[in-house]
């Protein structure tokens, strides 16, 4: 076995003692797309090894959605499988975990008409509502990573030939996401409870709100009412330890969706449903998003805020410092799974509900009066850059620096 292929192997055990901590008897979704295959294969079989029930492999191909999207009647685009929500339902209900081995082209879809993607994508929300609440208040075990595509590759590396630009992305990869490390899933266990150091530290602050500062950013952001700050690896509802992003170096709570004011830039590029979006930025007034701009992508971001009234507003805050892999690496993979943990960043749309205490155990009424903002959509944008300040603020109106030029400062 070469090196690549060990280097694989270990990057599959990962997602499966690591990513979704897999228990035996449980079941496994595995989503792929045609260039992930040879990763998937290994984590099937490492599923399988570590006593999975069944994994159950779907298969995506970028020709096949752009074709979709190019000849499908507006039917495809309004109405969702009944069978496919039942089927994913049933997942839920049934204990399975999710693994999504995705291969990015981060402008897949950029001919595509922004308004029949947001279309689609809502259509697909509103079907998968309660699939989404799953995930994101840990009944469902999730693990999110990134295999090399050759549209990406050519993205991060376009003054690479092909070939080379595969070989350099791979190592950035591997690199990145610990998999070069002797023992990376120990390395993983390792760096999670280094994180949890400033998670611990926040929650245990209890801060009121935080103060960003920047170039083309001066935000107020309060905290939903009893947050807590989750770092890297969270637990589903039975107690068990998951990660679900590899890699993963944020540190993150939840804003209060009404009480956010001022102006926030955008300091990477974002790609959203195949499509991009670059030198944007919002003011808030309340929690709201009342004017925005972009530079490239004006009307992609215009549909993404109008996906409905949660859109307009925060459900997410994010610390990475700037010193940090990915961030060290001075690349940009035009890929929220990456850029977003190279720095700082925000997230419009749906919150976390295990950003609360007992927040998983709530209703929607409850979690919005605590300051839960409710969405179809979760997307995240990065704010980080190496002058970037974050104060917090406690209820007692102590002023204690969290981040200076960028970095932790506590």
């Amino acid at each position: 076995m070469n090196a690549f292929e060990q280097n694989l192997e270990k990057y599959a055990e990962v997602a499966v003692k690591v990513g979704i901590n897999l228990k035996k008897g449980q079941g496994v979704l595995l989503s792929t797309s045609i260039e992930g295959l040879p990763l998937a294969r290994k984590v099937q079989k490492k599923a399988y090894e570590a006593g999975a029930k069944h994994v159950e492999v779907k298969i995506s191909d970028d020709e096949m959605r752009l074709n979709r999207y190019k000849f499908g009647s507006d039917q495809v685009f309004e109405e969702f499988p009944e069978f496919i929500k039942l089927e994913f339902e049933k997942m839920v209900e049934e204990d399975y975990t999710l693994i999504n081995v995705m291969a990015p082209n981060p402008e897949l879809l950029k001919e595509i008409d922004p308004s029949l993607v947001a279309k689609d994508s809502k259509t697909r929300s509103i079907a998968l509502e309660s699939f989404m609440k799953a995930t994101m208040n840990g009944t469902v075990k999730w693990n999110v990573l990134a295999v090399a595509s050759k549209a990406w590759a050519k993205m991060v590396f376009p003054e690479l030939e092909e070939e080379k630009a595969m070989e350099s992305l791979w190592n950035q990869i591997f690199k990145i996401s610990r998999i070069d490390n002797a023992d990376p899933v120990q390395a993983w266990k390792t760096h999670d409870a280094n994180l949890k150091h400033y998670s611990n530290y926040l929650t245990e602050k209890n801060f009121e709100k935080m103060k960003y500062t920047a170039e083309g950013t001066d935000l107020e952001v309060y905290l939903a009412d009893e947050h807590v700050w989750i770092a890297g690896g969270n637990k589903d509802n039975k107690g068990d330890d998951f990660l679900p992003n590899i890699p993963t170096e944020e540190v993150f709570s939840m804003p209060h969706y009404k009480k956010v004011n001022g102006t926030l830039k955008s300091t990477k590029p974002l790609s959203v449903r195949g499509q991009f979006i670059d030198g944007f930025g919002f003011t808030f007034e309340n929690g709201k998003v009342v004017d925005f701009y972009a530079e490239t992508g004006y009307e992609v971001l215009e549909e993404l805020l109008n996906t409905d009234e949660g859109a307009r507003h925060l459900g997410e805050i994010a610390l990475v410092p700037y010193d940090s892999p990915i961030s060290n690496s001075g690349l940009i993979f035009s890929n929220t799974l990456y850029d977003e943990n190279a720095s700082c960043h925000f997230a419009l749309g749906k919150a976390y509900s295990y950003n609360l205490k007992n927040g998983t155990k709530l209703e929607k009424e409850e979690l919005e009066k605590r300051g839960a903002n409710h969405s179809l959509i979760h997307v995240d944008f990065m704010v980080g850059s190496s002058n970037l300040k974050v104060v917090g603020i406690t209820f007692e109106g102590e002023e204690i620096v969290v981040f200076e030029n960028g970095d932790w400062a506590i």
